[in-house]
């Protein structure tokens, strides 16, 4: 079966009985007042907006938005105020709006006042290619530079608590996440230190506890999404050509990949975090209005199936 397309998860946000509440850090943004105003009138959320109070109120009357379905913070430091009304408990949900990534980061990882768990943070990335009608996460594509094994396998562990949330059916025995450990090449070599914790998270992943999925690698990027690259490589495994999941060696391996794809690609995407107490719509600031839907979307899944 696979995992949900976007069209799924807009219409399971439709059916929402109670619109979530949502903060946006940095709510003077059109995609973020668009976005939100979409959201609201679809019955999805409940928006609050941290931020200067003047210029959201000004762009909203430039873009003609009612802002009285909108709670407004007025704020010279959204970050801070968002994770907040977060961790008080008024919004389940947390959107990184026009705000940079690293002052955002730091609000969600005080030790006193973020959304710390004992988990490893990430960034999730749903990647729906419509030509091929294929639908796949990456990870990590935004927040842990260089992550350790014991990393990984925690990060690994997100990726098929993500997987079972957005798929599409029951998951059984025979009907699982797949997920490919990624690198520059199918062989495990000293040169390469990614490629042998590669090949230990495929020898060890049913030791840690991750639920059902299967787990392959090292796996290149046409193997672990091309069946066809496994039959000429004579490369043969369940999660070759079908993997519904990726698992990148660093930072710099995802976010080239993943930003490659949507420029290059006729896709669809959306990010979300995970490893935070509570969930996190996270995407560039560079985004599109339908981006942050998709994204919201995505992360409305996440936090119904927590």
């Amino acid at each position: 079966m696979g995992l949900l397309c976007f069209d799924d998860l807009f219409a399971a946000a439709d059916a929402t009985v109670a619109p979530v509440p949502v903060v946006a850090a940095g709510g003077a943004d059109r995609t973020v007042l668009e976005a939100l105003a979409e959201a609201a009138q679809r019955g999805w959320v409940r928006p609050l907006l941290t931020g200067s109070l003047a210029e959201i109120a000004t762009l909203a009357t430039d873009l003609a938005i009612d802002l009285s379905r909108f709670e407004i913070i007025d704020t010279d430091d959204p970050a801070a105020a968002a994770v907040g009304v977060v961790k008080s408990g008024r919004a389940a949900l947390l959107m990184k709006g026009q705000i940079a990534t690293p002052a955002l980061m730091k609000a969600v990882l005080s030790r006193e006042t973020g959304l710390r768990a004992d988990r490893v943070i990430g960034q999730v990335v749903l990647m729906e290619i419509r030509r091929d009608q294929r639908r796949f996460l990456l990870t990590d594509t935004g927040i842990t530079i260089q992550p350790t094994l014991p990393q990984k396998i925690d990060l690994l562990r997100s990726l098929a608590e993500v997987s079972r949330a957005v798929w599409d059916g029951p998951v059984t025995d025979d009907n699982v996440p797949h997920i490919a450990v990624m690198s520059a090449t199918e062989k495990p070599t000293e040169a390469m230190s990614d490629t042998l914790e590669a090949a230990e998270l495929q020898t060890h992943y049913a030791e840690y506890g991750l639920g059902p999925c299967a787990v392959q690698g090292p796996l290149s990027f046409d193997l672990a999404y091309a069946a066809d690259a496994g039959e000429k490589k004579r490369i043969a495994g369940s999660v070759v050509g079908a993997a519904d999941a990726m698992l990148f060696p660093n930072l710099n391996a995802a976010n080239l990949t993943v930003k490659a794809l949507m420029y290059a690609a006729d896709c669809r995407f959306g990010g979300l975090l995970v490893g935070t107490s509570a969930p996190v719509v996270f995407m560039s600031r560079a985004d599109t209005t339908s981006t942050r839907l998709h994204s919201l979307a995505f992360t409305l899944r996440w936090l119904q199936s927590r």
